[in-house]
């Protein structure tokens, strides 16, 4: 692995499939020292994938859902850093954007260079703040209830702020995309918060790996047809690029 994050990323999927790992195997697999994959673990420890014990580390969690935004950053890292790039490519000159949270939109936000002037919106406490110190950048924080796993905010007090706005675009993730139930995510309120900002956005663009196509979250955000835009990896199936680009959504490939 010629990569920290690409090494986290080894390290999460093993221990999501076989339940553990150990840190002399990791070392040999990777071609590191035993004291890199411990701080690896202990690293992973603290953002709440992990628990480490005695020469090996077991998950603290059964489910993905429940990981934490740096956690979720790691899981098919790379796929979600094209797609990333490729989404901040899409914006223009003198736009004003609307941005939701969700570990793929964490890393378009680092990717994005502004032309001229840029306005965000942001939901995303973290993302406000890591933009807003580039120059050529306005962000708008929108008040509201902070979820800490996600670092974002939601809830009628959200709403009501974006209700009143209007943008160009918007740039949100999803946990699942079902051609018959629609795009979903883990909450109810990040689903009425995702709605708004649709509603508020002349075009819709979703960034998921295609590990999510097929797949179906907690709370339904919309239809597939409801979004302009799908930025994802060439993972998605030949059959499922037909149905998607049946629907009208513009499908990008990375």
């Amino acid at each position: 692995m010629s990569t920290l994050g690409q090494r986290r990323k080894h390290i999460l999927d093993h221990i999501i499939k076989d339940g553990f790992v150990k840190v002399s195997q990791l070392a040999q697999e990777l071609g590191v020292t035993q004291t890199t994959i411990r701080k690896d673990l202990k690293y992973l420890e603290a953002q709440g994938v992990l628990q480490r014990a005695h020469g090996s580390a077991i998950p603290t969690a059964p489910q993905i859902m429940d990981m934490n935004l740096g956690a979720k950053k790691l899981i098919n890292f790379e796929a979600k850093q094209k797609i990333a790039e490729k989404a901040a490519s899409l914006i223009q000159a003198d736009e004003s954007i609307l941005i939701a949270s969700g570990s793929t939109i964490a890393l378009f936000a680092e990717a994005i260079k502004p032309k001229g002037r840029l306005n965000v919106v942001s939901v995303s406490v973290n993302i406000s703040a890591q933009l807003g110190d580039i120059p050529g950048i306005t962000v708008m924080q929108v008040g509201g209830i902070l979820f800490g796993n996600t670092l974002s905010v939601l809830g009628s007090e959200a709403s009501n702020t974006i209700e009143n706005l209007f943008c160009s675009k918007v740039f949100f993730g999803v946990d699942g995309i079902d051609l018959d139930y629609g795009l979903t995510c883990g909450t109810g309120e990040e689903a009425t918060i995702t709605k708004k900002m649709m509603t508020s956005s002349q075009t819709s663009i979703v960034l998921s790996d295609s590990s999510k196509i097929g797949q179906r979250g907690f709370a339904r955000i919309c239809e597939v047809g409801d979004i302009d835009i799908l930025i994802t990896d060439s993972g998605i199936s030949d059959e499922m690029k037909k149905r998607i680009e049946h629907l009208g959504v513009k499908l990008i490939i990375v």
